[in-house]
């Protein structure tokens, strides 16, 4: 029987030391290994076939090399999992595993949930949630390195919550670079359709929205400032309310809380015979897969940065492992203060230009 590559036979191939070889293909090469180095290693370790013995390396690091993964809903859903993705190639890329429980939104599971990964030895926890929230963190999880993924302690969480590292979509930034495009395009009358005000996103959208027509020197009307919830037939409705009006009274764009509300206002459009985007120019938020590049037409939108979101996460529960981790102090994590809040991590959204949005008509382009 072929014996199986050992790490030393491997830097005997590339000419290193055994260290070296550890550091490479524990994901912390950079900064510690030469380039050129780390080619050699990984080319050698191909060659050989050689994978780290997972269960010796645990004994040894007194590591499980498992992070656990708490989400309301996220692992149901196919729209947030890409948070969720983004955090597992990142631990993969490290070494480690991931190991995931949703809680289907029964904010009482959030106690088990982690109390059962604890149990399971995982050396790190995140917590992802479906759309930006406030969350009330789990006690548990500041007996290990922790992070918050699209969510931000609550006032009442335990005490010290609130220096976990929180990664978060700019929707500021979302919501005024939405705007702006349409300005760019030349309408002066843009109407905001956001989703619903029980969720954080919707205000900080409106904020980028109120600075981006600000910025132009245009007016908001307020009657356009309209909660259109999140769904097609919501979006519809509202749309159809605002459009209905006699041409120089209208909105010559709008914004929507997502994609799926703007599929609802292309619809309304449609249904009033107007044609998007020459008489009205429609924005969605999400990019939302097999929906805003399908819909016809396909929907201009902001991209929420998902993926980036779980692999920030992930990188900063990495981080504190290698600092030797919990994140937080003992201390401030059995109640003391000490800890001042953490600065949320704002990863920016991108504008995704498509054929739901046009210049404005020439006699459109005045204020309001």
């Amino acid at each position: 029987m072929t014996r199986k590559a050992t790490a030393l036979d491997v830097a005997h191939r590339a000419g290193v030391s055994r260290s070296a070889v550890s550091l490479v293909l524990n994901g912390r090469g950079d900064g510690n290994v030469a380039k050129e180095a780390q080619e050699r290693i990984l080319a050698a370790a191909a060659e050989l076939s050689y994978t780290p013995n997972a269960i010796a390396r645990s004994l040894r690091d007194r590591r499980s090399r498992v992070i656990g993964l708490v989400s309301d809903e996220a692992v149901t859903s196919p729209f947030d999992g890409e948070i969720i993705a983004g955090a597992d190639a990142l631990a993969r890329s490290h070494g480690f595993v991931t190991l995931a429980t949703d809680t289907e939104q029964d904010a009482g599971r959030d106690l088990d949930a982690v109390r059962t990964l604890l149990d399971r030895q995982v050396d790190g926890l995140i917590y992802v949630t479906v759309g930006l929230h406030e969350l009330h963190v789990p006690r548990g999880m500041l007996s290990v390195p922790s992070a918050l993924a699209n969510c931000y302690a609550a006032p009442d969480s335990p005490p010290g919550s609130a220096a976990l590292p929180s990664i978060q979509p700019d929707e500021v930034r979302g919501g005024h670079d939405a705007a702006a495009h349409l300005i760019r395009l030349g309408h002066r009358r843009i109407a905001f359709l956001g989703g619903l005000y029980s969720s954080p996103a919707v205000a900080l959208r409106e904020a980028g929205f109120r600075a981006a027509m600000a910025e132009a020197g245009l007016p908001v009307r307020e009657e356009w400032v309209i909660e259109a919830g999140w769904d097609f037939a919501p979006g519809h409705h509202a749309a159809t309310a605002l459009l209905s009006a006699p041409p120089e009274e209208r909105p010559t764009a709008l914004l929507a809380g997502n994609d799926r509300a703007a599929v609802g206002m292309v619809l309304a459009a449609a249904r009033l015979g107007l044609e998007v985007p020459r008489d009205v120019s429609i924005m969605g938020y999400d990019n939302e897969r097999r929906v805003a590049e399908v819909m016809v037409p396909p929907l201009s939108t902001v991209a929420l940065p998902l993926r980036t979101i779980g692999e920030e996460a992930m990188r900063a529960v990495l981080a504190a492992l290698d600092a030797g981790g919990p994140l937080l102090s003992r201390t401030t994590a059995g109640g003391g203060s000490g800890t001042p809040p953490a600065e949320p991590l704002l990863v920016p959204c991108t504008l995704v230009e498509r054929e739901s949005t046009g210049p404005a008509a020439a006699s459109n382009q005045r204020s309001a």
